[in-house]
């Protein structure tokens, strides 16, 4: 089955026109996710002049693929606060993360945008984690939140916990965006090549802006910022399941490989096979969902199957606010986690807040410079697992052959002395791309479940033509010929 959003399925858009020649503005925003389009409209309807600038097209990156749950409960997250960062920070990002519901649907409301939005309750549940469950509860009930315990819930299964946060929410995030993109000046198909000072620079046009925000998921500015080492990717998947129950609420597991559920109109989204970034060689995520879901909801039928790519911060909460000491006039929202409608719309007020010169303490828990002695031990294995990946592209020696493939199979061999993966297609051609991911060079591995070149490193995919898929990587792959002939 192709992999397509049940959300792509439902929504089109007619496109807006690409960049073709230089112009000037007050704010650009780079990135035309939900992050990027909220901070573009806030902007626009205070009055500063702003445009958005998109690679490909609106909401073609991640906000596709997100499950579309807008709610303050974040995993087990403000027990995690509360000991990092103290019952201050726990309530600040509690009370934006709530707000940022309320702002959802004030939009909604304004605009009339049929975005199928509900209110809804939202689960935290546990087969293992009774007393992390338990802290969790006391650490949101401290910081101001909606919940409260119970051990029944709709799932088919028993658990042995669950943490309910009450009047939370659920939409159509495509319909969404797509209403919301009509409210703003949008340049469509115009991927940004480099940013310096104050000038951004596409293919066909620079944008001469004051102030520049950095939407694009993952920064692809390494320095200043070094977003590259305060972060990793990771990956989940999905499917969309006809003839399966409505389960009435949201559902998130507190458990290292739990499900996530949630119902879309006549469709049961089903969630799970979580891993980082360039660590799925072996395949079988999808497989795992159908097995469940066959277990769970014997006659439901699969109509959709996709999979979702998320930043995960040292430390566990987003980076969001001013780039970097050096770039004051730039600005930058990433590191979600698995958490980015809600997110993105604190994002967008926060980044709003700083540019018309408003109440910056209101984003403090976001503060991009933030550091505890705490987390040093999660910097250093962020920076090891870079470093790791990196030594694979220069000391691993390969294991398969050409020859050895069989259709639909991949490898990684020597050519004329050059590092090359291969994947036969089911047709028995080959397609040999260079494996250093041009970001920062690290060795990039198979994807089975979706047939990419991925990069354990910081995140970067393929398509085993070599196109690019997410970045930070800006460019496609080089062949591996190509690759030779310049050096």
């Amino acid at each position: 089955m192709q992999t397509e959003s049940i959300w792509q399925k439902i929504a089109k858009r007619k496109p807006s026109a690409s960049l073709q020649e230089s112009i000037s503005c007050k704010t650009c925003v780079i990135g035309g996710g939900l992050a990027g389009v909220l901070t573009a409209y806030f902007l626009t309807q205070a009055g500063v002049d702003t445009v958005l600038m998109e690679a490909s097209s609106i909401g073609s990156g991640q906000t596709k693929n997100t499950t579309a749950k807008i709610t303050a409960q974040h995993g087990l997250k403000y027990a995690h606060l509360v000991h990092e960062f103290g019952i201050e920070a726990a309530k600040q990002y509690a009370s934006l993360n709530q707000e940022a519901i309320l702002d959802y649907e004030n939009i909604i409301t304004k605009h009339h945008i049929a975005c199928d939005f509900e209110r809804c309750n939202s689960y935290l549940y546990t087969l293992e984690e009774e007393q992390r469950v338990k802290a969790e509860y006391h650490a949101a009930k401290d910081a101001g939140l909606p919940t409260y315990l119970t051990d029944e819930t709709p799932l088919p299964f028993g658990v042995k916990l669950a943490m309910v946060f009450t009047d939370q929410a659920q939409f159509h995030p495509l319909k969404f965006l797509y209403a919301l993109a009509d409210e703003i000046k949008v340049y469509e198909n115009s991927r940004v090549i480099t940013v310096e000072d104050h000038a951004v620079k596409t293919e066909h046009g620079e944008i001469r802006a004051e102030h520049i925000v950095f939407a694009t998921h993952y920064p692809f500015i390494n320095v200043p910022g070094f977003y590259f080492a305060k972060q990793h990717q990771a990956r989940s998947y999905a499917l969309a399941l006809a003839h399966a129950p409505m389960l009435d609420g949201m559902f998130f597991s507190a458990d290292q490989n739990g499900f996530s559920f949630r119902n879309y109109q006549d469709f049961l989204l089903l969630g799970g096979g979580a891993h980082r970034t360039g660590e799925n060689e072996e395949g079988g995520r999808y497989a795992l969902l159908a097995e469940k879901a066959k277990a769970w909801f014997p006659g439901c039928s699969i109509t959709a199957c996709w999979s979702a790519q998320d930043c995960m911060p040292v430390g566990a909460v987003p980076y969001i606010g001013r780039y970097a000491k050096s770039r004051p006039y730039w600005y930058v929202a990433t590191g979600f986690g698995k958490w980015g409608m809600t997110s993105s719309m604190c994002a967008a007020r926060v980044i709003t807040g700083l540019i018309l010169e408003k109440q910056e303490e209101r984003g403090a828990v976001f503060d991009v410079s933030r550091a505890k002695l705490s987390l040093v031990d999660d910097y250093a294995e962020e920076g090891f697992e870079a470093v790791k990946n990196l030594s694979k592209e220069l000391f691993q020696i390969p294991e398969t052959y050409t020859n050895d493939l069989k259709k639909g199979e991949s490898g990684v061999f020597i050519s004329n002395g050059i590092k090359a993966g291969v994947y036969r297609d089911e047709q028995g051609d080959l397609f040999a791309i260079d494996t250093k991911c041009p970001h920062m060079g690290c060795q990039l591995t198979w994807n089975a479940d979706e047939k990419s070149w991925d990069c354990p490193c910081h995140g970067s995919r393929f398509t085993y033509k070599g196109e690019l898929i997410d970045g930070p990587a800006q460019t496609d792959l080089l062949s591996a010929q190509t690759r030779e002939t310049h050096e």
